[in-house]
C-alpha cells in the first residue's frame, strides 16, 4: 500500500513538473497576473509603442494633464464648439482635422503599407529619425503652446518643455509632427517654452514677463491676462539662467533674449541624451565652426542634408531665429555626452556651469 502511494506521487510529480515546464516554454510564467498594474516612474518617453526612461519628469498625452496631438477637438475651445466642423468654421486656418502626417520619405512602398495603419517597428523608425529640432514657443508656457499649436494653427510638435522642466510628449515619436517644414519627416521637434528674441529697437514683452530683484536675481512671471498658467510644479517661482538679457547674432541680425530656466536646461540634457541613445543615427552634436562654436544661420542645403545630431530651427529656415542666442549649446550638449559616456569631447562640449562663453 505505502508502495502505491510513493508510486502516485511521484506520478504526480513527474505530471506536475512536465505541466510547469510546458507553462514556462509557452510563455506563460513570464507574463503577470491579469489585472496587475504596468508601473511606470513618470520619466518615459513613447517611440514606436515602447517606452523609454529619461531621467525627468514627463507627462504623456496618455496621462492626466497631458497635451494629445491626436485629437481632432481643439483643446481650449468650448467642448460643445470644440469639434471639426465647428473649429474649421471658426478658424479657417484650421485645414485638415489631422496636425501631424506620416513618415514616409525614404520608406519603400511596402514599408508604407505596413506602417500607414501605426504599424511601426522600432528599427525602421531608427533608420529614419536622425535630427532634433529646438524651437522656442514665443508663448511663455506648454499650455499656451499647445493651444496655439492645436486650436489655432493646426500644428503639432512631439515634445514641449516648461519653465518647470516639465517635458509634455504630446504624440509618439513613430508620427511626423508639423514643426520644421522640410525637416519633418527625419525629426524629433521640441517647443521650449520662452518669450524668445528680438531686434535691440524691436518691441518686446519682456517687461510683463521678467521682473528684477533687489537681490540681483530675475523673476519669470505668467502675466494675469494669459489665464491659467498650467506649470505642473506648485508654488513655482521661476528665473532665467542668467539675470539679464542675452545678446546675440542670428541670421545676421543682433538680437536679445532671455535665458532659459536651470530646470529647462537639466530637463533637456536628459532628453537629449535619452533620443540620442534611442536612436543612433542622431549624433549627440550642434552645427559648429572650426572653431567649435555654434553656427549662427542656416546651414546650406548640401550640409542639412547631411547632418546628423541636434540643431535649431533657424539652422533649417532663414525666417527663424529659435532657440535665440541665450541657448546654451555646448552646456546641454556637454551634458547629454556625459551622461552617455562619451570618452572624448571638444573643450566646448565638456559639461560645466552654464555661462554665455560658448553659445
Amino acid at each position: 500500500m505505502k508502495l502505491a502511494l510513493s508510486l502516485k506521487s511521484v506520478r504526480w510529480s513527474a505530471s506536475m513538473a512536465l505541466l510547469l515546464g510546458w507553462m514556462a516554454g509557452a510563455g506563460c510564467s513570464t507574463f503577470p497576473r491579469s489585472g496587475t498594474p504596468a508601473p511606470r516612474r513618470g520619466d518615459e518617453i513613447v517611440a514606436a509603442g515602447q517606452f523609454f526612461h529619461t531621467g525627468t519628469r514627463v507627462v504623456l498625452w496618455l496621462d492626466p494633464g497631458g497635451y494629445d496631438g491626436y485629437r481632432v477637438q481643439r483643446r481650449f475651445a468650448a467642448f460643445p464648439d470644440s469639434g471639426w466642423d465647428s473649429s474649421h468654421a471658426t478658424n479657417k486656418d484650421l485645414t485638415s482635422p489631422n496636425r501631424y502626417g506620416l513618415r514616409q520619405a525614404g520608406l519603400t512602398t511596402n514599408e508604407i503599407e505596413a506602417v500607414r495603419g501605426g504599424g511601426w517597428d522600432l528599427p525602421l523608425l531608427q533608420r529614419t529619425v536622425d535630427q532634433f529640432v529646438l524651437h522656442f514657443d514665443v508663448a511663455g508656457t506648454s499650455r499656451r503652446c499647445f493651444a496655439v499649436l492645436q486650436d489655432d494653427r493646426g500644428l503639432s510638435v512631439h515634445f514641449m518643455c516648461d519653465v518647470d522642466g516639465t517635458i509634455y510628449q504630446t504624440l509618439d515619436l513613430k508620427e511626423e509632427a508639423w514643426q520644421a517644414t522640410i525637416a519633418n519627416n527625419r525629426s524629433v521637434g521640441i517647443e521650449i517654452a520662452n518669450m524668445g528674441a528680438y531686434g535691440l529697437n524691436e518691441k518686446n514683452p519682456f517687461a510683463r514677463w521678467y521682473q528684477h530683484q533687489a537681490n540681483g536675481q530675475t523673476l519669470l512671471t505668467v502675466p494675469d491676462a494669459f489665464g491659467a498658467a498650467g506649470i505642473r510644479t506648485r508654488g513655482y517661482a521661476g528665473h532665467p539662467a542668467r539675470p539679464e538679457p542675452v545678446r546675440g547674432e542670428i541670421q545676421g541680425h543682433e538680437l536679445v533674449q532671455y535665458d532659459y530656466t536651470p530646470e529647462q536646461y537639466q530637463a533637456l540634457i536628459k532628453l537629449t541624451a535619452t533620443l540620442c541613445q534611442i536612436f543612433p543615427r542622431l549624433q549627440c552634436q550642434f552645427p559648429a565652426d572650426a572653431r567649435g562654436r555654434v553656427i549662427p544661420h542656416k546651414l546650406p542645403d548640401a550640409e542639412l542634408r547631411n547632418y546628423h545630431g541636434v540643431l535649431g530651427h533657424y539652422h533649417i529656415q532663414t525666417n527663424k531665429v529659435d532657440p535665440g542666442p541665450a541657448f546654451q549649446w555646448a552646456y546641454v550638449i556637454g551634458g547629454a555626452r556625459k551622461i552617455l559616456g562619451a570618452d572624448s569631447c571638444h573643450p566646448l562640449l565638456c559639461p560645466r556651469q552654464a555661462d554665455n562663453s560658448a553659445r
